[in-house]
C-alpha cells in the first residue's frame, strides 16, 4: 500500500486542479512491475493536518510508503518537512541530498528545496515517508534520475533505493520496469523471478 498526499491549500480549495496526486499515480504505474494500491489524499498546507494525515496513512491504513508532493519551499507557508519530521522515528537526510542534486542540473532554485525523507515506526509496522517537489515535472525527474540522449541512467533518482530501503525496514519486496527505474539492491538481497 503506498500512500500519496498533496498538499496545497489552492488545489484543496478547489481554486485549480491538483496535478500532484495524478503524477504520482501515473509515474508508480509506469514504474512499478508490482502490483500496489494508492491511498490518496489532498489536502491543506497545515502542519497538523500534515502530520495527522502522514499518521493515519501509515498507522491506519498500514502504508509501506508515503510520498508527498507540495510545501517544501520557503515561504511560510510551506511546513511540509517540519510536519513529517514531527512523526518521524529516523531522519533519512540521503533522499533530500540527492534530490537537490538532480534539481540543480536544471535550476539554480534547487537549493531553496526542503524535501526531507524519514522512517516512521510503530510497535509493528514501519513506513518511508518522503517529501517531493511539487511539479510534476520535478517529481519525474527526482524520482527517475538523469538520463542521457541514449536513455542510459547519468545519474540515478532516488526511487532506486526505495525498494531496499522497504526490505530494510520489513515490508513487502518491491520490484520496479528497469526502463522506468531499475532498483538497486546487493547480489544478497536480490529474490528470484515469481513464475
Amino acid at each position: 500500500m503506498v500512500g500519496l498526499v498533496s498538499i496545497s491549500d489552492r488545489a484543496s480549495s478547489g481554486v485549480y486542479e491538483d496535478k500532484g496526486l495524478p503524477s504520482l499515480v501515473e509515474w508508480l504505474g509506469a514504474a512499478l512491475s508490482t502490483p500496489f494500491r494508492a491511498e490518496t489524499r489532498l489536502i491543506h498546507d497545515d502542519a497538523a493536518t500534515i502530520s495527522a494525515t502522514l499518521v493515519e496513512l501509515v498507522d491506519t491504513h498500514r502504508c509501506d510508503l508515503v510520498l508527498t508532493t507540495g510545501g517544501t519551499g520557503p515561504s511560510r507557508r510551506d511546513v511540509t518537512p517540519e510536519a513529517t519530521l514531527a512523526v518521524a522515528t529516523k531522519p533519512m537526510p540521503g533522499f533530500g541530498e540527492q534530490m537537490r542534486q538532480i534539481s540543480l542540473n536544471f535550476v539554480p532554485t534547487a537549493i531553496l528545496s526542503r524535501q526531507v525523507a524519514v522512517i516512521r515506526e510503530t510497535e509493528d509496522h514501519a513506513a518511508l515517508i518522503i517529501n517531493l517537489p511539487g511539479q510534476p515535472k520535478s517529481i519525474r525527474e527526482t524520482l527517475e534520475g538523469l538520463k542521457d540522449a541514449d536513455g542510459r541512467t547519468k545519474v540515478p533518482g532516488i526511487f532506486a533505493a526505495v525498494p531496499y530501503c522497504i526490505d530494510l525496514i520489513g515490508g513487502p519486496y518491491i520490484e520496479t520496469r528497469p526502463e522506468v527505474v531499475a532498483a538497486f539492491r546487493p547480489k544478497s538481497a536480490i529474490r528470484p523471478p515469481k513464475n
